[in-house]
């Protein structure tokens, strides 16, 4: 998760934030300040090359719900071309505690927008607003609006990632694996287009959540302490429980896996994925991408895992910019089920942007 994060129903019908969903919007709030001071650290032109960017804001995909609400609206950057240009969707962490996923996607757009890439700043409904598959039904319902209306705001429909971070991250591996689906298209917005993505680039996503809490690099004493929890990742409070509305080792079977990415890989082709996690992640344990990536590998999709010895949580930025962050990082790449050994690798904007350019080729129409 990055940028300030509203509270849980902050502005909403929904209940007060108790004292986890302060403390996630107090650790957001931090990275801000390093989101800030990173921005433009690896931008490949003047800043005012951004004067050709077209910004349209509050673009709601669907109706408020509940009324008043922030969850289906949607933020647009849109570079200025003579052709239409491919979409990156990006929606930011909160745990689920905020309907904020639009917030950063401005950061992102000034990194992205001088390649020629949109992007659309995305939210989805908090968890005291909607319990899952909400989140799902609304990360898919943006993107069929966003192809249902490419011709009006210059975007090609043929050509979109999605991408996001922490429980952002979770959003893109969900869509990224479920596109088209139709049991898991749900009831929200636009209907038609297709929910199918060309790529995904998840930062620090949490995927398996029932496994989260064995690899927690220093246990989860600190975890629960600092987001006023008991029970770490498996207890009531935890925010994979506030999603699912049920502390998730009592949860259904069926709700708890349907909720995992890893669940839904093999039974179809999956686009490609670039997957970012620092090894002292403590919120998210790094091995929730790890099982991404070799469920990726195993079902012969192709799939690259950056690893960042040094870097933590909320991290984004720092990991594309900053030498301390990226320090020792490497990567570990698998095409058509043949994996590669790791490798050492400085990633910057240009990875990720090299990676899209790679994914989202013009189709020659």
């Amino acid at each position: 998760m990055f940028g300030r994060r509203r509270h849980a129903g902050a502005g909403t019908a929904g209940p007060r934030p108790g004292r986890a969903a302060r403390a996630w919007a107090v650790a957001a709030a931090a990275a801000a300040v390093v989101l800030t001071l990173a921005v433009g650290a690896d931008s490949p032109v003047p800043g005012s090359a951004l004067a050709s960017v077209a910004v349209t804001k509050d673009l709601a995909y669907a109706p408020a719900q509940p009324p008043g609400t922030q969850g289906h609206l949607l933020d647009l950057y849109v570079p200025r071309s003579a052709r239409p240009v491919p979409l990156v969707v990006f929606s930011s962490g909160s745990g689920w505690l905020a309907d904020s996923g639009r917030q950063g996607a401005d950061k992102v757009a000034a990194q992205l927008n001088p390649y020629g890439y949109a992007v659309a700043g995305v939210a989805i409904r908090s968890s005291s607003q909607a319990r899952f598959p909400a989140q799902l039904y609304d990360i898919k319902g943006a993107v069929r609006w966003l192809r249902g209306n490419a011709a009006r705001y210059h975007l090609d429909p043929d050509r979109i990632a999605i991408m996001g971070d922490s429980s952002g991250g979770w959003t893109a591996a969900m869509a990224a694996v479920t596109g088209d689906v139709p049991a898991l298209e749900g009831d929200v917005g636009t209907y038609g287009p297709s929910s199918a993505v060309q790529a995904a680039v998840p930062f620090y996503p949490p995927t398996d959540f029932l496994r989260m809490d064995a690899h927690m690099p220093d246990g989860c004493a600190a975890f629960d302490a600092e987001f006023g929890l008991t029970g770490c990742h498996a207890g009531p409070g935890s925010p994979e429980s506030r999603l699912l509305g049920c502390p998730i080792e009592r949860c259904p079977a069926s709700l708890v896996a349907a909720a995992n990415p890893l669940t839904h890989i093999g039974r179809r082709r999956t686009p490609p994925f670039l997957i970012l996690h620092g090894e002292r992640d403590t919120v998210v344990p790094y091995d929730q991408s790890r099982l991404l990536y070799d469920k990726l590998a195993a079902a012969g999709d192709d799939a690259r895992l950056i690893t960042f010895p040094k870097a933590g949580h909320a991290t984004l930025l720092g990991m594309l910019s900053e030498h301390d962050t990226r320090e020792g990082a490497y990567e570990k790449t698998s095409v058509n089920g043949h994996g590669t050994s790791a490798r050492p690798l400085t990633p910057t904007w240009r990875t990720v942007v090299s990676f899209l350019d790679e994914r989202l080729r013009p189709t020659g129409r």
